[in-house]
Parts: structure tokens; sequence; C-alpha cells
């Protein structure tokens, strides 16, 4: 059997708008038409920035909700993934939703940065800040997440963040598998190249092949070539209206389906398939909806192995 590969889809994002792609989806409704054509095309994973009917990125509780419920209510089955990073967004406001909706995956920016675009034309930055990341923002969100059973995707944009895991997985707060996502092309982050990525996935904990997922996050222009090197290497991908508008053509996308649909093209072409969600939920150690019982072992993660332990 071929090797699976995880296809996540980051939908909207925050930042681009409709006059930059008018594929951007805003409504609920609009949400769960694209959800169904990522679906169609092999994801197993969404992304999911809010955002009012407006447009306007949002972080409120009932804009998540009306989401993730149009989503659900058009596709059968699919992982929902919640965003988690800001900037000038009060941290509680983010551990709001993730208790109040609990969904499968939510991500979690694993070192503070400069995040930053920068234009070679003007040569200036399109913004700069400060991406704040500590180890007590970290710790306050993954204690939520495991309480509310939610697996964190761990979203490292250096070196360093994937060595951030070390003491979080000492202090018990971490179960493997873990959710490692290599996220390059950010100003202010690790550059990308298929060498960094490649450097990256060797510091993975167990290492590449051990026996938890890595992946790409590639953003903008060098998306493609980051995501022929992430299947070549044995990882997962991600793709989507949030990192990157155009096909490899130069094409701009007419919609998440058309970037799913590459994806799944090239993860063919070197002889992977892209994976079911009923596999991408076991590789990634997430229940389906409704599991309660598996659900109260990621809630209970250091609990549940003391009790296997003591079974044995």
């Amino acid at each position: 059997m071929t090797d699976p590969t995880i296809i996540t889809c980051s939908i909207s994002g925050a930042v681009a708008n409709r006059e930059q792609c008018p594929a951007i989806p805003y409504t609920p409704e609009e949400y769960a038409a694209e959800a169904r054509r990522i679906v169609n095309e092999g994801g197993a994973m969404i992304h999911i920035h809010a955002r009012t009917r407006e447009g306007v990125p949002s972080y409120e509780v009932e804009d998540f909700a009306a989401i993730t419920e149009a989503i659900r209510a058009e596709v059968d089955d699919v992982i929902v993934n919640y965003s988690t990073g800001a900037i000038g967004v009060p941290l509680e406001k983010r551990l709001e939703y993730l208790r109040a909706l609990e969904p499968d995956v939510a991500a979690l920016n694993m070192g503070s940065m400069n995040y930053a675009k920068y234009s070679r034309k003007r040569r200036d930055f399109v913004f700069k800040a400060v991406f704040e990341n500590s180890f007590d923002t970290i710790i306050a969100l993954l204690e939520v997440m495991n309480k509310h059973g939610i697996r964190p995707e761990h979203e490292c944009f250096d070196t360093g963040h994937v060595a951030n895991l070390d003491p979080l997985m000492d202090m018990g707060l971490l179960r493997e598998p873990l959710q490692i996502s290599c996220v390059m092309g950010v100003t202010g982050g690790i550059r990308p190249s298929v060498r960094n990525l490649a450097h990256m996935a060797d510091q993975i904990p167990g290492g590449a092949d051990g026996p938890n997922n890595w992946g790409v996050i590639g953003i903008s222009r060098d998306q493609w070539m980051l995501v022929a090197a992430a299947l070549t290497l044995g990882g997962n991908i991600r793709v989507g209206l949030e990192d990157n508008f155009y096909l490899p053509n130069g094409e701009m996308a007419r919609s998440n389906g058309d970037l799913i649909a590459k994806a799944r093209q090239m993860t063919e072409d070197v002889g992977r398939r892209p994976a079911t969600v009923a596999e991408a939920r076991e590789l990634l150690g997430v229940p389906k909806r409704g599991e309660v019982s598996r659900r109260d072992v990621l809630r209970h993660p250091l609990q549940a192995a003391e009790r296997a332990a003591g079974d044995a």
C-alpha cells in the first residue's frame, strides 16, 4: 500500500481579501462550499481563521461556530482545525472559542518572532510586528487544548521552535504522535529551501521517520517547491488561499479546490496517495466526533498512560 499523505487546506486566512483573490470565502455558506470542494479533491483537514459575513477577521465564538456548523453540515467528515495565532488579540479571547467549540485540532505557534512581509520593489516592509508566543502563552493554550480534547498542531517557523517541544514533552504536556508543521517563507522565520526543510524534519522528536507526523506550510511563490520536497521526504502538506493564491503555472486559483487538486496530483505523481479523513484521524490521534471514550484519553493523557501502565 502506498504511503498516505495528510493534505490540509488553509481555507481563508485573516489577512488577504477579495480584492486580492476573489475566491476567498467570507460567509459560512461560502466556507461550506469551499469545504465541499476541498474534501472532494482529497483534503482531510481544514485550517480555519474566522471572518464576519463582511470578511472582517473575527475571534468571536459565534463566527467560529457558524462557519464550523456550516462546514459540518456540508461534508460528511473532515478534521476541523482552528487558528489560535494573532497579533494584538487577547489570549483569553482565543482560549474562549477553544473552550466553547472544542475543534478536532488547533494550531499552536511554537515561539515568538519578528513577523513581517517585505516588498523588494518598494524596498520597505508592507507590515512588520512582533509575534508573541512565549512559553507562558504556549502552556496556557496547551492546557486548554488538553482539557478539552483538542490535538495541537505545532507550527514551527524556525528550528528553535522545534526544539521548544522538548521541555513541553518532558513536562508531560504533550503526548505522541505529535503533529508538527514547518512553516517556511515568512520574513522573520527560516528561509524557504529544500535543505532547510530537510534540516527541520531531522529535528522532529524521533527524527523525520519516527513516530510523529510532520509536514510543510509553504508561504507564497515557494509553496509548490516545498510541497514537492515534503512529499519526497515523507512529510504531509498544506495548501490553500491563506498561504498562496496561485497554481504552479502562475494562474490564480478559482477556489481552494483547485489548489487541493494540484496537491493531490503531486502526491500521486511521487507514488503516494491522499490520506482519507479516517486515516488522517488515526495518524494524528484525533477521534471522530462522538467517540467519547477516545476523547477522554485526549483530555487526560497522563492519567490514561498511568492506567495503561498499571494494566500492564
